[in-house]
C-alpha cells in the first residue's frame, strides 16, 4: 500500500494557492477533504463556463479539485468549531491548512494551538499574502505586480506584463508541498507535529536570483528585454515562411555550428565569435538572423538545428502542446459519474505511485458539499434528523 493513501488533509480551502496544493496531495493518493463555509462556498466555483448544466461546477474550478472530497461547515459558529475538532479526531487528521487571512484564525477556531490541543501531532499549514502577522489581500497579479515579475515580464520599452500561469500561486503551492514533506519526514522521526506559514510574496521574491544578486551586489539594472535574454544571444524568436521558431544559442561553440546551417552563412563574422560581441548588437543579430530563417519553414529551420545539436523549438499554441507525445502520455483524467463527462488535467511534474495504480484517472471534482451526508452521516455517524437541523441553522 502507497504511504501517503494512509494520511489525510482537511483543508479550508478557496481560490488556487491552497486547492493546487491539496491537489498535488491527491494526486500522491492522500485524502483530502476541502472545507467551504456553507453559504459562499469557493468563489472559483462560479468561474468559467457552466458545461455541467449545474450550479457550483464552472470548468475553472474542474482543472485543480479533482481527487478529493467536499464538505460544508460553518465555522463562525460554535458548534461548527466543535464539529471540526470533531472531524479531526475522527478522521486522525495529519495536515489541516487554511488560506484564510490571520485575523481569522482565532475567530474561525483553526489556529495552530487550538488545533495541536485537539490533536497533537497535526501539521498545521498557513497561506498567506504576507506571512501571519499580515491580512493585506493578496491576489496572484498584485503580487506578480508588487514582487517583479511583471517588471521582468514584456517587451523592452513596453507595458509590464503579468505571466501566462499564475506562479505566485503556484509556486507558493510547490513551496508548502515541500515543506509538508519535511514536516511528514520530522514527525516520523520524533513524533512532532509543526506550524507552516508560508507568503506567497516571499515565495515569489526567492524566485528571483539573479535579478536580486546583480542589482543588489553590483547596481545591474535588471528589466524586462522581451524574448532576448539578458547574458545569452542568439536567444529569441524568429520568423519562420510558416510560423514562428524559438532558438537559443549557449555558447560559442554552438554559434560556430549555427554560423554553418545552410543559409546562415553570411552570420559569420569575427564581432559575432564570442557571446559579448553578439550581445552588444543583439538588436541588429537579430534582424539578420530572422532574414535567413524567414527563408525556411518552421520544420526545415528544427531538423537543421536539430543536426547541429541546437536548441530550437516552434512555439506551440496549447493545442499543439496536447499532442507533444511527453504531454499527451501523461495527461490525468476524471469522468463524472453524474453527467458522464470526462475531463482532461494537465500531466503532473512526475508520475506518482498512486497514479500508476489508477490509470492516471482521479475521482471528479467533488460538488459543494457532495460528502456531507457520507462524511456527516457515515464516519462522524450522526442520525438524519440531526444533520437536517444543522443544514437548517447554517453549520453545514
Amino acid at each position: 500500500m502507497d504511504m501517503f493513501s494512509e494520511l489525510t488533509m482537511l483543508s479550508l480551502e478557496q481560490a488556487t494557492v491552497l486547492p493546487y496544493l491539496s491537489y498535488r496531495l491527491a494526486m500522491d493518493g492522500m485524502k483530502v477533504i476541502r472545507l467551504e463555509h456553507p453559504v459562499y462556498g469557493d468563489p472559483n466555483r462560479m468561474i468559467g463556463d457552466n458545461r455541467l448544466g449545474e450550479e457550483r461546477m464552472n470548468t475553472y474550478f474542474l482543472a485543480i479539485n479533482a481527487g478529493k472530497k467536499a464538505i460544508t461547515l460553518n465555522l463562525g459558529e460554535g458548534q461548527g468549531q466543535e464539529i471540526l475538532k470533531e472531524l479531526i479526531r475522527k478522521f486522525n487528521v495529519d495536515i489541516f491548512a487554511t488560506n484564510q487571512l490571520p485575523r481569522n484564525y482565532e475567530k474561525l477556531g483553526i489556529d495552530y494551538q487550538t488545533l495541536r490541543s485537539v490533536k497533537e501531532d497535526i501539521i498545521w499549514v498557513g497561506l498567506t499574502g504576507f506571512g501571519p502577522e499580515s491580512n493585506e489581500a493578496a491576489y496572484d497579479p498584485i503580487l506578480q505586480a508588487r514582487s517583479g515579475l511583471m517588471e521582468l515580464t514584456g517587451n523592452t520599452g513596453e507595458d509590464p506584463q503579468v505571466l501566462g500561469i499564475p506562479l505566485p500561486d503556484m509556486g507558493t503551492s510547490e513551496h508548502a508541498y515541500g515543506q509538508i514533506m519535511k514536516a511528514l519526514f520530522k514527525r516520523a522521526k520524533t513524533g512532532q507535529g509543526e506550524r507552516i506559514d508560508l507568503s506567497m510574496f516571499m515565495s515569489t521574491t526567492s524566485w528571483l536570483t539573479v535579478p536580486i544578486t546583480l542589482t543588489k551586489s553590483f547596481g545591474r539594472k535588471i528589466t524586462r528585454r522581451g524574448n532576448t535574454h539578458e547574458f545569452f544571444a542568439p536567444v529569441s524568436v524568429y520568423e519562420t515562411k510558416d510560423g514562428y521558431v524559438y532558438i537559443a544559442v549557449g555558447n560559442d561553440r554552438q554559434w560556430i555550428s549555427f554560423t554553418q546551417l545552410p543559409g546562415f552563412e553570411s552570420l559569420s563574422k569575427p564581432e559575432y565569435e564570442k557571446n559579448n560581441g553578439r550581445i552588444r548588437d543583439v538588436q541588429h543579430l537579430n534582424q539578420q538572423i530572422n532574414t535567413c530563417t524567414k527563408s525556411k519553414t518552421t520544420n526545415e529551420m528544427i531538423e537543421l538545428c536539430n543536426k547541429a545539436t541546437i536548441a530550437i523549438s516552434r512555439v506551440n499554441t496549447i493545442e499543439e502542446v496536447l499532442e507533444d507525445p511527453y504531454v499527451s502520455d501523461a495527461m490525468l483524467t476524471a469522468r463524472d459519474p453524474k453527467t458522464k463527462t470526462q475531463i482532461w488535467m494537465a500531466p503532473p511534474p512526475y508520475m506518482t505511485p498512486f497514479l500508476k495504480a489508477s490509470g492516471k484517472e482521479m475521482t471528479f471534482p467533488p460538488r459543494f458539499g457532495e460528502q456531507n451526508d457520507e462524511i456527516y452521516g457515515g464516519l462522524l455517524g450522526y442520525p438524519a434528523e440531526k444533520l437536517a437541523g444543522l443544514k437548517e441553522k447554517g453549520i453545514i
